[in-house]
Order: C-alpha cells, then structure tokens, then sequence
C-alpha cells in the first residue's frame, strides 16, 4: 500500500485528504456552509414590531445590501440550521412567496454572491476530482479526461474507493490516518457516487486488476470553478416559455457528441448532465429557482423528485447531489398553482415564506435611496439636478402607508410610528403586535400584514415620471411635493384592484398631511435661522416639565439639570406659561389631561434616555406640531401672519425676511433656489391642513 498512494502531490487524494485532516481544506454539504458563512457572521438582537428577533450582519454588508426582511431572514436562517444538524428541512426546498418588487429575487441573489465570496476563501473552497488517462481503458474513444458531472467532493470519492464499507474504513484509518471517530464524521455526510463517476471507476479497476496504487494515479484533485458566467455553484434557472422548457433543462440529455466516441452503450457517461442546470450546483452549491410555479406541469414533477431525494435520475441511473434549492413566487401565481388540488405534493415539500413589503418608513429611507439612485443625477439638457432634502422622506412615508392595512384599533399614522418603533400618543407596541396576529390568521395571505402596497418597482417608476417631467427638467430640482403626482399617475396606471385603488389614494392623502407637518417644522427652522431649532424647543419643554416639580427650585424658577448627550450640567429657566400654551395646543384642558400627558412624557424619557440618550423625542408629531405652532405664534403674533409676511412681500420688511429665510433654508437647510421658493409657496396655501 505505499507508492503512490503515499504521494504527496498537490493533486493528489491523499494530499487533500492530509489537506482535511490538518484543518487548512472542509468537507461540508450546501446547508452546514451556508449556516456557517450566515452564523460565523456577527448576530444582534432588535425588536421589530414587538417582538425580538436577530439580525445577522452578513446580510448588511456591501453597497447595496438587504434592509428590513427580519422575519424572513429570521425563518431562512433556522431552515438552513435545521438542514445543516440533519432536520426534515434537508429534503425540503424554501419558496419565498410574495407581491412583485418587495425583494425576493433580490434576497436570493444576494445570498448567492456573498456564499461565493465565502468560497473564494482558500479554507472553503470546494474541490472535485478529475480521471485522467481514461484513453487508456479502450471504450472511450479520443476521450482523455472526465471532470465528476456533478462536482463531487473527493471526500465522497475516498469513501467510495472500494466496493464494501468496512474495506474503505481500513483504508482510511491505515493508509490515510484517520481515526474512528473522523471516519465517523465523514460518513455522517455519506452518498455514493454517482452513476457515471462508479462506471468509470469500476473500468479502471479492472483495468489495473484492483491494485489501489495504480488506481489512484487516474485520479487527479481540482477546484471547482467559481466564475458565476459558467453557474457552477450558484445557478439560475428563470422559468422559460412553456414550449422550449423541458427537463432536459434541469437534468441535462444524452450528448449525440459523446456517443461518437464511447463504444460501450450501457455507459451512463453518455448522458450530459451539465446542459442542465442542476448538475453544476450539485457540489454544495445552491440552485435558485426564479419563479418555480410559472414552469411547465412536467417540469414542476421533476422538482418533486429532486427537492425529496436530492438525485438527478435519467433512465434509471442516479446521480445524488448536494444543494440548497432556493425558490420565488408571485402570490398569484402561487395560489393560482394551489387551486389545482393535484399539485399538492410540490407545495407540501416546500418550506413556504411569505415575504412582506417593508412597513417601516425609516428603513424605507434607504431603499428610496436605492430608488432615486446614487449617482449624481442630470437633467435632460445634462445640467445638475437637485435633489429636495424632503424627497426621501415624502416618497417614503406614501409608500409605506400604502402597505399598512386599515385596522380599528389605529389610524394609519399611528400604525406607521409603530412599525418604525416610534412612539404614537397612547398607543402601545403591543396594540400593533395584536393587529398584526389578528391579520395573519386571516387565509388569505395579502390580506396579512404589509403584503399589500405599493412596491419597490412602482416606487422606482414614481421617480422616474418625476424626474422626466418638465417642472422637474425646467426647475433643475426634483421638488418632493411633485413625487405625490408622480405616485397618484402610478397608482391610477398601474394598480388593478378598484378597492386597492380607493385605498391608497386615501393613503397618499395622508401621506400629505404628514408632508405638510414636516414642512411646518422646517419653515421654523429657517424662521429661527438654526437647522434644529425645533428639536431644541422640544427637548426644554420635555426638561421643563421633568423640573417643574424639582425640590432645588428657586423664586427665580432655574433648574439646573445633568445632559444625558453631552453629561454637563445645564441650567433652564422653568417657563409655565409656555408649558400651557403647548399643552393647550395639544387640547389638554383639565388639569387632570394635563397631569397624565406629562407622566406618560416622563415615562417615556426614562426609558428611551436610557437606551438612547441622543433620543429627542421628535417622533412624537403632536408634540412637535403643538410646540411649531406656539414657537409661530409667540414669535411673530400668529403663523397666519408668517405666512402672510412671506405672501405678501411689497412692504420691505416682509421682503427682508423672505430673502433671509430663504438664504438659511439655501445655506443651512440643503434646498436649492426651486426647491426652497416652491416650498415656501406651499407653506403659503392652506393645503393638506388636517
């Protein structure tokens, strides 16, 4: 058993087998090193809607990355983990069914690429095994070298070296050095060779009379390639039109090419595996199936076979493969699909996640961000187009209020702050975890929570009409109230439904209402000539009413306080009269209402400071909007009168402070000469007001 068998050559088995031993190469299937790419990753904890679930940090890196899919990532993660420790999901493919555009395709394919940078690692990388010199055995022609069709590992291969177990386990144990325990381990991932590679390694055994030696010096180690052109590793199969889409495209044929040079017609080498699509991800790759339930009857059967015994089967002869499939669906489609009550046994071996739209508007900034694109944008005659700094916001609060079913226990907006987190008045989280239970035991999926709304794509087309319209071209801005015409075009174009329609328009005039908030802010802000002014405000009524109460106040009503952001002592005149014109604007009037405002105001900073002690409390849009509006009134008798100073600008005065807000708001605030006239403008209507 010495000779070539001891040979240390780098491509040789034994060589890699040391290689494995050592720790510097893996043996894993597809599941053990996607849970481990996924978990070696960092993992934090975050309360989404509620409940707290992890967030695994691999899915956040690169440019452009997943944002929000907690839920859904939560439920792929444990699926692959249950696959990896040998669970019934191993023989179960995961469908990720959904409303077009929240981002299935999108999950996948990013989960793709990150598993092949994590291949590309020397210690990850797969390995497969070559027959060299197979000229030599006589029935194949001018054939010289057969690759393994299916990437197999060489692992697999030094498990299958002879023809019973307990003479591979010697083999192993003497010759390679292993121990009963690792031989143990390698067996627990044990498949037979597939039926071409045992056919060609059945001729070369008796070719070399069974001498293990001369065997193994037809065999030869190499990676497997990872160029994503080729779709080894992690391939796509989109589903094609109904008549040139065959299995052929799955499992591969018999090659006319290959039957010109082997003579033996039995051999199983005859059929090309590689013109399908399974084949080159059955190396521990992962197979994604773009809209499984679109492909043909026949095609959907193949499937069947393949998703519960993990085999590429043709004419009887077997292939075992080791991948993860991975597929999408469009809700219609699949339930189109169900409908045909004899397709249920797909259905019933498919780990099913409904995937929803992202229902949290602060999350949602960074995908309007993706939307609006990052690039420096140009108008049609290539001059530098503006971008106003409320677009993000105004194009993301309007879709995501689409996407929020209508519940009795909260109005739209409150069901919004929550589901970013936020505070809203009385309400509680809790309230929202109650509604979103009470949706998901409703059959019908879009009736669920955010399965419904206005998508990634329709976002994406709402920014494309507002860039190619000509205010936006004449203007060299992209003015944020125009995107609500821009989404008001989509939704009359592009949604079917008539109910849905209602919907979202109603949506989309909230939505306003809440622009028309921020824009009241804002125009404080440049009032004050100080991008945070209001915050500012907020904070010392907050302070003012944790000090009105203080035991070390003296006749001259200071207080003096510790700043949880910047830990210095700060000392703040208690106003009571500014305290109850902002309670008087919240429509507190006994001093009952008064009392409880102010507890549930403490409540909160005690827990929220502790957390967070940059938290400002500007989420809370009552508060902010009572507190605007006292800043107006004291300041300039009365925001009717800045809003008639700003309209009505033939007296010099007006004219002075005009030209200044708009200087503040061009130099402080980030808008552009359009943008700020515009709002300005439309800070001088009365519309949107509640």
């Amino acid at each position: 058993m010495g000779g070539s068998l001891m040979n240390d050559q780098p491509k040789s088995l034994y060589h890699h087998l040391q290689e494995l031993k050592s720790g510097r190469r893996c043996f894993e299937n597809a599941f053990q090193g996607v849970a481990r790419m996924i978990l070696d990753s960092e993992i934090s904890k975050v309360v989404v809607n509620g409940k707290t679930t992890y967030d695994f940090g691999i899915f956040h890196k690169g440019k452009k990355h997943i944002i929000g899919m907690y839920d859904e990532v939560n439920s792929f993660v444990s699926y692959v983990k249950d696959a990896a420790e040998g669970g019934s999901s191993k023989e179960m493919a995961y469908v990720l069914v959904g409303e077009p555009g929240n981002g299935k395709t999108f999950f996948v394919e990013f989960l793709c690429s990150r598993y092949r940078d994590f291949l590309m690692k020397p210690e990850n990388r797969k390995y497969t095994f070559r027959f060299n010199h197979i000229d030599r055995l006589g029935t194949y022609g001018r054939i010289v070298s057969i690759e393994s069709q299916t990437y197999e590992d060489p692992v697999i291969l030094a498990m299958n070296l002879f023809e019973t177990r307990p003479e591979n386990q010697a083999f192993l144990a003497s010759v390679m050095g292993f121990s009963e325990r690792e031989i143990e381990q390698l067996h627990e991932d044990y498949r037979p060779l597939g039926a071409c590679s045992e056919y060609i390694w059945n001729d070369i055994r008796q070719r070399t009379d069974g001498n293990m030696d001369d065997m193994l010096e037809y065999i030869e180690i190499v990676p497997v390639p990872l160029t994503e052109s080729l779709g080894t590793v992690t391939g796509k199969y989109p589903a094609k039109d109904k008549i040139t889409s065959s299995a052929v495209d799955l499992l591969g044929e018999e090659s006319i090419q290959r039957l010109l040079h082997i003579t033996d017609t039995n051999n199983p080498y005859r059929f090309d595996l590689r013109r399908g699509a399974l084949a080159r991800v059955a190396g521990g790759g992962i197979h994604f199936s773009d809209e499984i339930f679109k492909n043909k009857k026949d095609l959907v059967q193949v499937y069947l076979g393949v998703i519960q015994n993990r085999n590429i089967e043709i004419d009887g002869y077997k292939w075992p493969i080791d991948t993860l499939i991975l597929a999408t669906s469009n809700n219609s489609e699949f339930n189109k699909f169900l409908s045909e009550k004899e397709e249920a046994p797909i259905v019933d071996r498919c780990r099913i996640c409904y995937v929803s739209h992202n229902t949290n508007y602060r999350l949602q900034k960074d995908l309007t961000a993706y939307a609006i694109g990052s690039d420096a944008r140009t108008t049609l005659m290539r001059e530098f187009l503006h971008q106003d700094p409320n677009l993000n916001y105004a194009a993301s609060v309007a879709v995501v209020l689409s996407r929020l079913p209508r519940s009795e226990k909260l109005t739209p907006v409150e069901t919004m702050k929550l589901a970013a987190g936020e505070i809203a008045g009385e309400k509680s989280i809790k309230t929202l975890a109650e509604v979103i239970d009470s949706l998901a035991q409703d059959p019908d999926i879009t009736h669920r929570f955010g399965q419904k709304g206005l998508g990634q794509r329709n976002l994406g087309r709402a920014i494309q009409l507002l860039v190619e319209s000509s205010e936006t071209n004449e203007g060299q801005c992209m003015f944020a109230y125009d995107v609500y015409k821009a989404i008001d075009r989509i939704i009359l174009d592009y949604v079917n439904d008539a109910n849905d329609r209602i919907k979202y328009l109603e949506d989309l005039k909230t939505a306003k209402s809440l622009y028309r908030e921020r824009i009241m802010t804002e125009m404080f802000n440049a009032y004050m000539d100080e991008p945070l002014a209001i915050r500012k405000d907020v904070l010392n009524y907050v302070n003012m009413i944790i000090g009105i109460d203080a035991e070390n106040l003296g006749p001259d009503r200071m207080w003096k306080y510790k700043d949880p952001q910047t830990g210095e002592l700060r000392a703040l005149k208690i106003d009571e009269r500014y305290i109850n014109s902002v309670e008087e604007r919240l429509g507190l009037k006994t001093r009952e209402q008064r009392e409880t405002f102010r507890t549930s105001v403490r409540k909160i900073y005690g827990q929220k400071i502790s957390v967070d002690p940059n938290y400002d409390f500007m989420d809370n849009l009552e508060l902010v909007k009572a507190i605007t509006d006292v800043r107006l009134k004291s300041d300039i008798a009365g925001a009717g009168s800045l809003i008639g100073a700003l309209a009505n600008r033939t007296n010099e005065e007006n004219q002075k402070l005009y030209d200044r807000m708009v200087d503040t708001m061009l130099k402080k605030l980030g808008y552009c000469k359009t943008c700020g006239q515009k709002t300005i403008e439309y800070f001088c209507t009365q519309e949107d007001e509640k």
